[in-house]
């Protein structure tokens, strides 16, 4: 590298998977796309991510024989969110509930989302405009003391909080002051109507806070770490950047945070305009469509694990299908089917490699016995997540959890009855627990198609499944490599079904159902007949991801278009994480609670005018501070900001009568860089 070149500011990009930390340093210099001038991957460490972190910035710092003080901004992106509420994992939480009934919670799943975590409802809340009911937080404050030692933060939602959040605050402060916990307010992260959803959004963010914290921790301690002394900033789910503070506050906003930054890299790497980007991991397969150069977003909210959230993020569907997906075999059919996901199994190929001997000799002496067991090839191992985290378990489950080490042990000697593997499954979700088995990664090291692992673990764990039985009582391959090759068509057959459901999705069917059809199935099978039929896509396909040049090899047939693979598919997110801007926004609504008198909501003020014209230019100037302010938390010195406002009237007896106003401000620009 020149002299010169080491002088130009440099942008140090990092994006944290499930199985892999990819990192890329990146100039401006290079032409309009600029240039990547070292990109690299380690493995992902859940028990401690700044080991994964400092390897692969390490090694782009090697190979590009930088200085780290020239670096002048760090951007990340994470799946770790994404991948937490797929697979049902995150801290155990309390949920405060004012001026809501018991039944609400079984409105827009919020029931299904909390599980077994507590929920205290109290009195209280506003109406549509404001007013206050009496607010009554003496169940609460009880509550406390007990939930001090089995949460690790709470979530709080009041009734119409949007139209004035002061009982939220006062819980808020109350929670604060005497459990020194985290606790999300649900008007911090949405000003949309909708109680039980706003809720689960609330829920869903509090769960995330500790995960999404110890990223930002130990990416901030690799830095200083490094001497690298610039800003460290995070995508949010629609694509935008906002500071590392920021995203520690409202990690519910990274959701499908990886996946924004693919589309950010996607286009950057293509210029294409029009294209169905599908982005494949070790966990998930992350699917959505470009439309003039930018991505669609989802007007309702983003829904990720099955969860309609009230995050706007990119209209991004998420599937649990990806190179590290357990693989599993069809109950009761003569011929069954290869099953992947939506669980997220440790490769054992991967296990091997970490923990060599521990694991082949439990596969080993699996293989001998002279026949199958239901649970051959599958291994628990800790996380080594922080023990404070494992706040809150039953009996049952602390029994198991202390049975169960930092080296792997085969489920087979682990598990002593169905209750205990229920019980094995809730640590799992916890994210306390991971279970080792048979994978695609596997399939693909078996295969010779990847080489990274353990390739005698995958082996072994391929002739375990391969000798499952069918229907007829028949082994369901003859080989090793006869299961994997069957894995792998799989893998690739489902990758073109869940492109094919997003695309129908958007075109306004029921993207699963229309999939599921014959003639669909027909189609993409090109099934021969006297009636032909074909389906095909209107746009190519942008395969993302490590894996995909292995994966999609064979999509562009099943879809009908083509399918491209860019060089730096594998570190797309990355390079989606340096490119992109900060975006905030801010809302206010002005409502006219008896004629004459005109309120503003913003913030979290509340504030009542005589005059229509007087309130919408309070409204206007707050939503403007509101948004600055927000850019300048989000990371940007030079924002933009743009101010829309909605109105909603009527026409009685020739006369216009008002009835709300909408105001939103937009503030963007790019993030500031180190000096």
């Amino acid at each position: 590298m020149t002299a010169k070149t080491k002088t130009k500011p440099l942008f140090l990009g990092i994006d944290t998977g499930g199985t892999y930390t990819d990192a890329v340093l990146w100039s401006e210099a290079g032409g309009p796309s600029g240039k990547v001038l070292a990109k690299a991957k380690a493995l992902t460490t859940r028990h401690d991510l700044a080991v994964g972190i400092s390897g692969a910035v390490d090694a782009v710092l090697k190979m590009a024989g930088t200085d780290p003080a020239a670096i002048k901004l760090v951007s990340m992106s994470t799946t770790l969110a994404t991948n937490a509420l797929v697979e049902g994992q995150g801290g155990r939480v309390a949920l405060a509930m004012i001026g809501f009934a018991e039944g609400d919670l079984a409105r827009d799943g919020l029931k299904a989302a909390l599980g077994t975590d507590p929920v205290v409802f109290c009195a209280g809340g506003h109406d549509v405009h404001g007013n206050a009911a009496m607010l009554d937080l003496s169940g609460l404050e009880a509550a406390l003391p007990e939930l001090e030692k089995s949460v690790s933060g709470f979530a709080v939602c009041a009734y119409f909080a949007t139209r004035n959040p002061a009982h939220e605050l006062t819980a808020r402060d109350l929670i604060r002051d005497r459990t020194g916990l985290p606790v999300t307010a649900s008007h911090e992260l949405s000003a949309k109507l909708g109680g039980p959803r706003r809720a689960l959004t609330t829920l869903l963010n509090a769960r995330l806070i500790s995960m999404i914290d110890r990223l930002v921790a130990a990416t901030e301690g690799f830095l200083a770490a490094r001497g690298i002394a610039a800003p460290l900033m995070v995508v949010r789910g629609d694509g935008a950047l906002v500071s590392a503070a920021f995203a520690r506050q409202r990690p519910i906003e990274t959701i499908l945070s990886g996946p924004a930054a693919s589309l950010v890299g996607a286009r950057h790497m293509t210029g294409l305009d029009n294209a169905i980007v599908s982005d494949i991991g070790g966990t998930t397969t992350d699917v959505a469509v470009l439309d003039g150069g930018r991505p669609r977003l989802d007007p309702e909210g983003a829904t990720v694990g099955g969860f309609r959230t009230m995050v706007e993020a990119v209209a991004m569907r998420t599937f649990g299908l990806g190179g590290d997906s357990e693989v599993a075999l069809e109950d009761g059919a003569l011929n069954p089917k290869i099953l992947l996901g939506p669980r997220r199994l440790v490769p054992l190929a991967l296990a091997g490699l970490m923990h060599g001997e521990a694991v082949t000799a439990e596969l080993e002496r699996q293989l001998r016995a002279p026949n199958p067991g239901r649970m051959d090839g599958r291994l628990a191992v800790r996380t080594g997540v922080p023990e404070r985290l494992a706040a809150g378990l039953t009996g049952a489950e602390a029994k198991l959890y202390e049975l169960i080490g930092a080296v792997p042990q085969a489920l087979d000697r682990l598990l002593a009855s169905n209750a205990q593997n229920a019980t094995l499954n809730r640590l799992v979700s916890r994210g306390l627990v991971q279970i080792a088995g048979f994978t695609p990664s596997d399939a693909a090291h078996v295969l010779g198609k990847q080489a990274n692992w353990d390739p005698a673990a995958a082996r072994l764990g391929a002739e375990l499944f391969a000798r499952k039985r069918d229907g007829r009582g028949q082994f369901i391959a003859a080989s090793p490599e006869a299961v994997s090759e069957r894995v792998l068509t799989t893998l690739t057959r489902l990758s073109a079904e869940v492109i094919l459901e997003t695309a129908f999705a958007e075109d306004g069917l029921d993207g699963a159902a229309t999939v599921a059809h014959a003639l669909v199935q027909r189609a993409v099978d090109a099934h021969p007949g006297i009636a032909r039929l074909s389906v095909a896509l209107d746009r190519p396909v942008i395969g993302l991801g490590a894996s995909a040049p292995l994966h999609y090899a064979g999509l562009a047939e099943l879809v009908g278009n083509d399918c491209l693979v860019p060089e730096d598919t594998d570190v797309a997110n990355a390079l989606g994480a340096v490119v992109g801007q900060v975006r905030v926004s801010a809302e206010a609504r002005v409502s006219q609670p008896k004629e004459g008198l005109f309120r503003v909501a913003s913030g979290e003020s509340v504030r009542d005018f005589t005059d229509e014209a007087a309130a919408i230019a309070a409204a206007e100037k707050d939503v403007r501070a509101i948004a600055a302010g927000r850019a300048r938390a989000a990371g940007t010195d030079s924002a933009e900001i743009e101010i829309a406002s909605e109105f909603r009237v009527s026409t009685v007896e020739g006369q216009r009568m008002f009835i709300e106003a909408h105001v939103v401000a937009v503030a963007s620009g790019r993030p500031r860089i180190a000096v």
